[in-house]
């Protein structure tokens, strides 16, 4: 979710890296990645522990190989998402859901982080990342990271997920393998529902090449004119709109009405095809009278981040709607294509999307294992995870009920600490917004929204709220990446509904999860509210693990009324009881509490530092946290994506402990905890320790004061970073080792799993650790 416990005392350097390493007095040239190190992780540790080693790491000075890439951290992440794939211990289909996250998230990457490393090297901006490494020495390691990375995970599917999931009756299988009737099947089919989407673009002085979308397959198609015997470039563009693995079975009139679920139990299995290979067999009648002389597949990957100059614009709507019409024609920064292309063609390629060899990935067909998605969907439940069904959160039933309870009584009684998706979302935030909406004595709704589903079931309630008279403000960030066009929408949706809808502050992503309401009572106004680590989705609500606090306090309270209208008007000097916000006090307060630990273990008590995140990068936070473990201060670090810390390091960090967990939820939430045990300080919101959270975001954290949340929080945490529970530990050497089985191979701790288990003993208050 590696067999052997993790030893902080072990800092040197493994054995197979013993046998490469230089010599201590070897004087390498930091700026050559080449030699004589395999790779950047393996030149910044050299010149790391030479440093600790000539000059010591004092709390004044710290040496400068401290923090590993942010970008290729990145690339160890997306590495322990393959492993998921690749672990036999999990269901089938969600080995095969894993590797299309791998690929969906190696995508993501290359059309935001390689394109904007494309850019600046272009642009001759040549800074020094915190690393050490320049923006090429960063895309060198990038480049052979995804190669080492793509040809594993495709020998993994041809290997191990082929053959597993045609032993399960779920049969991949080429045009060629096909017997005659599955292939007149299919050709019906093709003429029926493929044919009439299909536009061939041919490439000749009056057509000239066409432009290639980001992402969806293609195949480049090469025919010759019988008449003139030339042969000519033509591109088809593989539709997205219709399923990518076609199911032969269910097209048989004998099978009319029966689930491909059926046909894979049954004695011969399920056939699925991919889709381009049914095209390229039917290639002949796009191109009629001409000789199809060669086809292969191709996808390009796109610039596709977005900028946006706030200050000079006028009307942030306008100008992103301007910018994501931009978005399309972007340079494309990597070309994947089938590894049988010819050498003409693919030359062809390369020169007109205007890229180097470098940007091109040969792999075998198919291509873009996202297609993946389409057996995932399945149910078959045996080669899935067991169905789970959140439950109702204690402190808003006592006991599971269809018909909902008060949640204002039920938040007058207490403050309420959620868990998702242990706890249900609709239960519990779905719930308090769409009883707000409906109640006749609340008199305004206050919401933020980063991103949330088109049919959401927030937005309707705001949306009800507002047509029944109530002031309703929603603070609706737009410049959620990749979510801009669907926020948009349902931002102009809202609009017309009479929602007060504000777009956030000029130079800021409004990324805080806050909703605030207010509602008329017997003794005045009261004011209830939500702060939460997880967008209001209900969808990713389901699959992301992320954590929330319902509340009437009035510190808590009074601190998001200052906040909203520091959002929606200007209140510049605002200040917060039980808040820290972002850009203004987050990084400071959380540096303030990792010092006042180093204070208390000089002062000879104990002290702890607990941080969870999904990245950790900004370096004045990590320094803290070097100070920290220098002072004898024990620290542990959950994080699931980026980490720029070098843990375990001697004489800098071995005092710090780093651990990731992957599994069937993402995990999404954020804690901070300060202290020993009984004596802690606990914070939870929507910050991770990166620049943009902490300088270019508003993000809030709230801190927890009930004590058995406290208690709660704290113990979650260090169950997390434990060596009982499964988990990725981070090296000193930079290298993540798996940690799934203990000494005696038995099985370690899968956090999730005993959450899930557990969940019911958090609606009776039972204790779960």
């Amino acid at each position: 979710m590696a067999t052997s416990q993790a030893d902080h005392s072990d800092l040197a350097e493994p054995a197979e890296e013993n046998s490469t390493a230089p010599s201590i007095n070897l004087q390498p040239d930091p700026d050559d990645i080449t030699s004589p190190f395999s790779s950047p992780e393996q030149r910044d540790m050299f010149i790391l522990k030479k440093e600790v080693k000539d000059k010591g790491a004092t709390e004044d000075e710290l040496p400068s190989g401290r923090f590993a890439d942010r970008e290729l951290s990145w690339m160890r992440f997306n590495e322990r998402v393959l492993e998921q794939s690749e672990d036999r211990d999990l269901p089938l289909l969600e080995r095969c859901w894993f590797s299309t996250i791998f690929s969906s998230n190696l995508d993501e990457f290359y059309m935001v982080r390689v394109a904007g490393l494309k850019r600046r090297i272009a642009a001759g901006i040549a800074s020094v990342a915190a690393s050490g490494l320049t923006p090429r020495q960063v895309l060198d390691g990038i480049t052979a990271k995804s190669r080492e990375l793509t040809t594993r995970q495709v020998k993994a599917f041809r290997d191990e997920l082929l053959p597993a999931l045609h032993a399960e009756g779920i049969h991949l299988r080429k045009w060629d393998d096909l017997n005659t009737k599955q292939q007149a099947v299919l050709t019906e089919y093709f003429q029926r529902r493929v044919f009439p989407v299909l536009t061939p673009l041919a490439v000749d002085p009056s057509h000239p090449f066409p432009y290639i979308s980001g992402l969806p397959l293609n195949l480049a198609v090469v025919v010759r004119n019988r008449a003139t015997d030339k042969q000519h470039f033509a591109r088809v563009k593989v539709p997205p709109s219709l399923p990518r693995l076609v199911n032969v079975d269910t097209l048989l009139p004998e099978n009319t009405g029966i689930a491909v679920e059926d046909i894979v139990a049954s004695k011969s299995g399920a056939t699925f095809v991919p889709l381009e290979q049914v095209i390229a067999a039917h290639l002949d009648q796009l191109f009629l009278g001409m000789e199809i002389v060669e086809s292969h597949t191709f996808r390009v990957t796109r610039n596709e981040d977005l900028e946006v100059e706030e200050d000079d614009a006028e009307n942030l709507l306008t100008a992103m709607e301007t910018e994501l019409l931009r978005r399309r024609f972007g340079p494309a920064v990597r070309l994947e294509i089938a590894e049988d292309v010819s050498q003409p063609v693919l030359d062809f390629l390369v020169q007109r999307l205007e890229i180097t060899d470098a940007d091109v990935f040969r792999l075998p067909a198919p291509l873009d294992l996202t297609g993946l998605n389409d057996l995932h969907d399945l149910d078959i439940p045996h080669l899935k995870y067991p169905k789970y069904v959140p439950v109702t959160p204690h402190g808003l039933a006592e006991y599971e009920s269809a018909s909902a309870g008060d949640i204002f009584a039920s938040i007058r009684s207490h403050d309420v600490l959620l868990h998702h998706p242990y706890d249900s979302f609709s239960t519990s935030v779905q719930h308090f917004i769409a009883t707000a909406a409906s109640d006749p004595h609340v008199l305004a709704i206050k919401q933020t929204l980063y991103r949330t589903s088109g049919d959401s079931p927030i937005v309707s309630s705001l949306i009800e709220a507002a047509q029944a008279g109530k002031q309703v403000v929603a603070i609706v960030e737009i410049k959620a990446r990749f979510d801009e066009e669907a926020n948009i929408s349902w931002a102009r949706k809202l609009e017309r509904a009479g929602v007060h809808v504000v777009y956030g502050m000029v130079g800021l992503k409004t990324h805080c999860k806050l909703s605030l309401v207010v509602r008329e009572e017997a003794e005045g106004l009261r004011r209830y509210c939500h702060v939460g680590t997880g967008n209001y989705h209900p969808k990713t609500a389901r699959g992301y693990e992320d954590l929330g606090l319902l509340t009437c306090d009035r510190d808590v309270t009074q601190d998001l009324t200052r906040l909203f209208n520091q959002l929606s008007g200007y209140a510049p000097r605002t200040t917060f009881h039980r808040l820290l916000v972002a850009p203004v006090s987050i990084r400071t307060g959380l540096i303030e509490r990792i010092n006042r630990q180093v204070e208390r273990k000089k002062a000879g008590e104990d002290a702890y530092i607990g941080i969870k995140v999904n990245s950790i990068v900004d370096e004045a936070v990590i320094d803290a946290l070097y100070r920290a473990s220098q002072a004898g201060v024990p620290v542990d670090v959950v994080v699931r994506g980026i980490c720029a810390i070098r843990a375990g390091v001697k004489g800098l960090s071995e005092n710090i402990r780093v651990r990731s967990i992957l599994g069937r939820y993402l995990e999404h939430s954020r804690i901070y905890c300060f202290g020993p045990e009984g004596d802690e300080e606990v914070w939870i919101g929507s910050a991770d320790l990166m620049h943009r959270n902490l300088d270019r975001r508003v993000e809030a954290l709230v801190k927890i004061v009930d004590p058995g949340q406290v208690a709660y929080l704290s113990k979650l945490l260090r169950t997390e970073a434990s060596d009982k529970t499964s988990s990725w530990h981070l090296r000193p050497n930079g290298q993540w080792v798996r940690h799934n089985y203990g000494k005696k191979g038995k099985r370690l701790l899968d956090i999730q799993t005993m959450l899930m288990k557990n969940a019911s003993g958090r609606v009776t208050g039972r204790k779960i650790f």
